[in-house]
């Protein structure tokens, strides 16, 4: 397991156009074990800071540190060393196509000087643990997008890596697809104890698998933090709009004939809810709108059951003069639910 220490990471490129300030004192702290989520619109910065974890690219500015050594005090050959335990999967696979599955997980061994027979024993073993033991023999082109994938992170694994970067592994998988291979990162988290940074621009994924996140925005940190307590109480416009533009659950609920929800609203006050680990799934809105003889409208509504807990938040608008809002707030609090402001729906 591996700690990594970014401090005061700034990345300028020189172009036609002048200098672009691709990141911009970025500071963060991902603890050994941990499955750290990096979460930004496009051009946020994403993908330059992951290859600044491993000095693919250089920074400008500032440092990482890897279980407290500066990759900066590294010689050439000492950063390839380290890189070796750094393993990286990529949005599109970056697989040898003209070799079978068992030659691309063998291959980085082989390279690395590992015998043949040793380096097929290793591939037979990752494959069994990613679950394509059975299509050894075949090749990428043969392989759907989930099972490429699977490949990718076998391969990856081979090097016995200490940290495993993803950079937006999941973006060309369909949505069950996505939980498929999300689920094998989870497992490989608890059975390993690797590190794990997710690179993505999908708020789903954080919240599937990573305990911490740091949102980028403009190549600045907007926010970090646990997930569950920057899901429950965003504090950046940068943060809501991710958490508002999340598409990846069970249930998501609109204004009728496509329009837009702040279209709809015309009057009352507008909360957000969100379910947390406290909150048992029940019909929380119907038992309080039974239990105050009042109604109220669901602008949306995100939610999912997770092993019987409530996961995801509701946007509700009370009524206009409302007497009772007050009480029905402290009746959600009451069962577990944060309560808090939706400015982004007024």
């Amino acid at each position: 397991m591996s700690d990594i220490i970014v401090e005061n990471l700034s990345k300028t490129f020189l172009s036609k156009d002048g200098t672009v300030e691709a990141l911009k004192n970025v500071n963060l702290e991902i603890h050994s074990g941990d499955i750290y989520g990096i979460i930004g619109m496009s051009g946020a910065g994403k993908s330059t800071l992951v290859r600044c974890l491993n000095y693919l690219e250089v920074p400008t500015e500032g440092r990482v540190l890897i279980d407290g050594k500066p990759l900066s005090s590294f010689s050439e050959k000492e950063l390839r060393a380290e890189r070796q335990s750094i393993g990286m999967i990529f949005q599109h696979f970056n697989l040898l196509m003209q070799k079978s599955v068992e030659a691309n997980v063998c291959f980085p061994m082989q390279i690395k000087g590992k015998s043949r027979a040793d380096a097929r024993k290793r591939a037979a073993e990752l494959l069994e643990l990613v679950g394509l033991s059975e299509k050894r023999k075949s090749y990428p082109a043969q392989l759907s997008g989930g099972q490429k994938q699977r490949v990718a992170i076998a391969r990856a694994l081979a090097m016995d890596p200490k940290i495993l970067l993803c950079d937006e592994a999941t973006s060309a998988l369909d949505p069950q697809t996505t939980v498929q291979i999300l689920e094998l990162l989870k497992e490989i988290n608890q059975k390993y104890g690797i590190t794990i940074v997710i690179i993505t621009h999908q708020m789903s994924v954080v919240r599937a698998i990573c305990s911490h996140v740091a949102i980028l925005k403009d190549g600045e940190v907007a926010e970090t933090g646990l997930v569950s307590d920057i899901f429950a109480h965003p504090k950046t416009q940068v943060a809501k709009e991710l958490l508002r533009n999340d598409v990846g659950n069970d249930v998501q609920m609109k204004a009728p004939d496509g329009a837009k929800t702040k279209d709809k609203i015309q009057h009352g006050e507008i909360i957000r809810i969100v379910f947390s680990e406290n909150s048992a799934f029940e019909p929380v809105i119907a038992n309080m709108m039974l239990t105050f003889q009042e109604p109220v409208n669901i602008l949306k509504a995100d939610t999912k059951n997770v092993g019987g807990v409530a996961k995801g938040e509701m946007i509700l608008q009370f009524r206009k003069h409302s007497q009772k809002k007050e009480e029905m707030k402290q009746y959600l609090l009451d069962r577990g639910l944060a309560v808090g402001e939706a400015p982004e729906y007024v």
